[in-house]
């Protein structure tokens, strides 16, 4: 796959430096969104579809590292690059820790960045817009679910869910027999982590129950204070 084209969310807060590094990247064919600040790139991140972030550490309102839990909550597996005017072990190792592909220190040689996003799209397999199978029907014990239709079979019936009610049991299927993370599936569906976007979900998760209580082997858990888990013991993906 061809890295050009990838959309790359750009969070730098020093303008002038961010515009040079925007035009620099757009000249070699990158898509590129420059936030100013951690708030901003947060909003920009959860409107958007991005392939990789690029974000320096330092910058007011929210900084660099904070940033990065944001948007690893939101996509665990969203490749980062850090960029930092201060080559500090700590920094190093706290960024790394977060799950950044890479460190660069200010000033670098622009080309060697270049070389960095190949390097580390290469790796990830082109990011979370790359060319992959995309899985649009489930088998959930008795159940079939097919995602872009937004339909639920069981023994001859049909049941057409609703938007959110489809993003969530998606969800849950591509965690099969494994952990959703509540925080994750609030910020996929209803971009916002909040009380009254808690409460929300766990109405459609009582609703999910209902239209999967028609099979035994079938069940949703609360994991208390981490999620939920989609329990199918013969369920596969096709």
């Amino acid at each position: 796959m061809s890295d050009k084209g990838l959309h790359i969310l750009l969070a730098e807060d020093d303008p002038n430096f961010g515009i040079v590094l925007k035009d620099y990247l757009e000249l070699h064919d990158y898509e590129v969104t420059l936030s100013t600040d951690g708030c901003q790139a947060i909003t920009a991140f959860r409107k958007g579809t991005f392939d990789l972030c690029i974000l320096d550490v330092m910058m007011p309102g929210k900084d660099g590292f904070t940033l990065a839990r944001e948007i690893k909550k939101i996509q665990p597996e969203m490749p980062l690059i850090f960029l930092t005017a201060k080559a500090m072990r700590e920094d190093m190792l706290e960024g790394f820790k977060i799950g950044a592909d890479d460190y660069i220190t200010k000033p670098f040689d622009s080309e060697v960045l270049l070389y960095k996003i190949k390097a580390i799209m290469h790796r990830t397999g082109g990011g979370p817009n790359a060319e992959k199978p995309e899985v649009t029907e489930y088998t959930i014990g008795q159940y079939r679910f097919q995602y872009k239709l937004r339909l639920l079979h069981h023994n001859g019936d049909i049941q057409k869910l609703s938007p959110k009610e489809t993003e969530l049991l998606h969800l849950l299927c591509e965690h099969l027999n494994d952990v959703l993370p509540r925080d994750q599936a609030l910020l996929r569906i209803w971009h916002e982590d909040s009380y009254f976007t808690g409460r929300s979900m766990d109405v459609y998760i009582a609703k999910l129950r209902k239209y999967l209580r028609h099979d035994p082997s079938v069940e949703i858990i609360n994991i208390h204070g981490q999620g939920y888990r989609l329990c199918a013991y013969n369920g596969v993906m096709l």
